[in-house]
């Protein structure tokens, strides 16, 4: 069984091997939406259940604004910190190169992450262009066959998150229950049609649900709804701690479990 090394370099990524519970749909998923709809949190938790399910999965953050890498995890918890600005500021991305940077977990062998650390920024770094980006997803698709984005709101200026959309395999469109989320689709969505992305794979998400009447609001705005993720206390805890990779154990966090493992099933077929 193949796993992530607790190394410096990881030794190897590629899960092709792996033995198939389902047929995988996809490789590579985009998690988007507006700000403070849960992206983040969501894509950690994906990650999670695939990496407890035995599959390479590699988590990459890409917010350069917000460094998330400090709040998903205690950092005495991973075995080395290296930062995605070290992959996207190389004037060419190697599979080599991406696996030299990717952060591994002590506890939680399946999964590597890459992301900015604390204190860093977009201007730490020397910029990148499109083409940096498209090598570092192509890079990606030889070392796992389970990616995780968690893209940026602001893909305007955001260069990976714009071209993970555009790239992705399927993207996993979220939003909150609040007028913000609906006032950000309005204005994000018409930049998607007018482009090369793919609005026919995004799979509609509501996150943090309390009360049925909002979820009848938003499917009027939005149509047909992939996913309807509710609020858990204990996700709300974890995040407020940084601590987004351990279990849920609560029975009120059964309906938040049982969405993220329809999602997978959707995506990944597994």
């Amino acid at each position: 069984m193949l796993n992530f090394k607790g190394k410096k370099r990881v030794d190897k990524l590629d899960s092709k091997e792996e033995p198939e519970t389902g047929k995988r749909k996809a490789q590579v998923l985009a998690v988007w939406g507006s700000p403070g709809c849960g992206k983040t949190t969501i894509s950690v938790k994906i990650a999670k259940y695939l990496a407890e399910k035995k599959k390479n999965v590699i988590l990459v953050i890409s917010d350069m604004t917000v460094p998330m890498i400090p709040c998903i995890c205690p950092m005495d918890e991973l075995e080395n910190i290296w930062s995605l600005g070290n992959v996207l500021a190389a004037p060419h991305i190697t599979k080599g190169l991406i696996e030299e940077n990717c952060i591994v977990h002590k506890k939680i062998k399946y999964l590597a992450m890459l992301g900015m650390l604390r204190g860093e920024n977009e201007y730490t770094y020397a910029p990148y262009e499109a083409e940096q980006a498209l090598e570092f997803l192509a890079g990606m698709r030889e070392l796992s066959s389970y990616i995780i984005i968690d893209c940026g709101s602001y893909i305007a200026n955001d260069i990976l998150s714009a071209v993970a959309l555009m790239e992705a395999d399927a993207v996993l469109q979220m939003v909150n229950c609040d007028l913000k989320s609906i006032s950000y689709l309005a204005s994000q969505l018409p930049l998607l049609q007018e482009t090369k992305w793919k609005v026919e794979r995004h799979l509609k998400t509501i996150n943090n649900i309390k009360g049925q009447e909002a979820i009848n609001h938003m499917e009027q705005v939005l149509g047909k709804v992939n996913f309807q993720i509710p609020s858990a206390s204990e996700v709300t805890e974890q995040g407020m701690a940084g601590n987004l990779l351990a279990g849920l154990e609560g029975k009120k966090s059964r309906g938040f479990n049982n969405e993220i493992e329809k999602i997978v099933k959707e995506v990944y077929g597994c």
